[in-house]
């Protein structure tokens, strides 16, 4: 059977455990979602540590809160909810942002999926990588939340709509703002004379 099948109790199921004081079925919640809340926390923040400490954040409250769930969302988007609001409270707090860019988005989203493999190219291609995180963290708070979630995270207006309780026009408005100012920052840095 293939590893990515999921076998066994859903979330819904795992929740209603969970209230009912099964610690084990909370902790098969946090088994399911814990990378993709890493993953999140990671993408805001910018630093490996503060995203797993902001992730275990998430989780904890989540777990206190569990009984003000509600089933008309799915339990995964009430998870992001959190996470989220952990990494604004975070972001709110530290205000990060460092590091040199020097590429054009183009050119770092293409780095993804290159097809060389020299010792060369895949220096070149994590630099790329280092230098489009650098200036996702250096966008303002509300484009980098939007972008993160559109294009890092892969979600819809909708389900961003409903994670964050903004309507899609303005998230769509937030989204273009932040590829905008992603373009400009990493277009302006880059050396002059470079042919690519």
């Amino acid at each position: 059977m293939p590893p990515d099948l999921k076998v066994g109790p859903d979330d819904a199921q795992l929740v209603a455990r969970s209230l009912k004081q099964d610690h084990e079925a909370f902790g098969q919640l946090i088994e399911r979602h814990a990378s993709t809340i890493v993953n999140l926390a990671y993408r805001m923040v910018g630093n490996r540590a503060e995203a797993e400490d902001l992730a275990q954040e998430a989780f904890l409250t989540a777990f206190k809160a569990l009984s003000t769930f509600r089933a008309d969302s799915k339990f995964s988007t009430w998870l992001y909810r959190i996470g989220v609001n952990k990494c604004k409270d975070w972001l709110r707090a530290k205000r990060p942002g460092k590091g040199p860019a020097d590429l054009d988005v183009d050119e770092a989203l293409d780095s993804h999926v290159a097809e060389m493999r020299t010792p060369e190219r895949l220096l070149s291609q994590q630099q790329v990588a280092t230098q489009l995180e650098d200036a996702i963290a250096r966008l303002p708070p509300l484009y980098r939340e939007s972008f993160v979630m559109k294009h890092v995270e892969g979600l819809s207006y909708e389900e961003m709509e409903e994670i964050l309780g903004v309507s899609s026009d303005t998230l769509k408005m937030r989204v273009y703002k932040g590829r905008l100012q992603l373009s400009r920052d990493l277009v302006a840095l880059r050396p002059t004379g470079e042919d690519m």
